[in-house]
């Protein structure tokens, strides 16, 4: 299966991902993102890092990529000689969770992204590459910031609005896109949380995303910038 999922195309191996192909069994266990499989991937990490000179088991990623999205795991460099096989809750066991490093200049750690994610965001996409091949512009709906818009669903044949499910609290997330046609997880009803429940007075202009990332397995992958506003509330921060 894995040399199969090698060979296919990124869109067929996001449809992989779903489970329509893993047994109800194997997804299941494929899923959970147990601490152990996290902490081993950890120790892993830190041992190759001091047997090669401070260099980072990572994917080559282009300047321009996400920040949480930039330095996957290359789990390639890791087995054998560091682990026998990648962790079943990764991708590349057929698991729906992306390995990625955090804070790769002071301290790597590891922390995953939910690729169902990414799955629903592809979908969304597609539609609206079809619209905007005959509309030649997205169906921009609301404002939400400065440059930063909600959607008009409907026009793109969907009968309740797509979102995505938080890895941190298990809320409905809605999407947003940029003036670029990028989407994006609008992640301020756990920002809102995360403020409320740290006490967190962030400065000015600071991007408050890491306080998702500091006690929680997961990044808000998949997202803009975000800052405050004099009522200390969750904003997009401006480019």
């Amino acid at each position: 299966m894995k040399k199969l999922v090698s060979l296919l195309p990124v869109f067929l191996i996001m449809t992989l991902l779903s489970g329509c192909l893993y047994p109800d069994q194997e997804l299941s266990q494929n899923q959970v993102p147990y601490e152990d499989q996290i902490a081993g991937v950890q120790n892993t990490v830190d041992r190759f890092k001091e047997d090669s000179g401070g260099l980072l088991p990572i994917k080559t990623r282009d300047m321009e990529t996400p920040i949480y999205q930039k330095y996957p795991i290359d789990f390639a460099q890791l087995v054998p000689k560091y682990m026998a096989e990648p962790p079943g809750t990764s991708y590349e066991s057929g698991g729906v969770y992306l390995y990625v490093l955090v804070d790769v200049e002071k301290n790597p750690t590891v922390k995953l992204i939910d690729l169902r994610i990414s799955e629903e965001i592809r979908d969304l996409k597609t539609r609206l590459n079809v619209y905007k091949a005959s509309n030649g512009y997205p169906p921009y709906k609301d404002v939400v910031a400065e440059n930063v818009f909600t959607l008009d669903y409907k026009k793109l044949g969907y009968e309740e609005a797509p979102h995505a499910v938080s890895p941190y609290s298990g809320e409905i997330l809605p999407f947003v896109i940029d003036n670029t046609g990028e989407v994006y997880v609008d992640y301020r009803i756990d920002l809102n949380k995360a403020l409320s429940e740290k006490k967190h007075k962030a400065a000015d202009g600071e991007d408050i995303r890491n306080l998702l990332v500091v006690d929680s397995p997961f990044v808000p992958a998949f997202s803009l910038p975000y800052t405050v506003n004099e009522k200390n509330e969750p904003v997009f921060l401006d480019k």
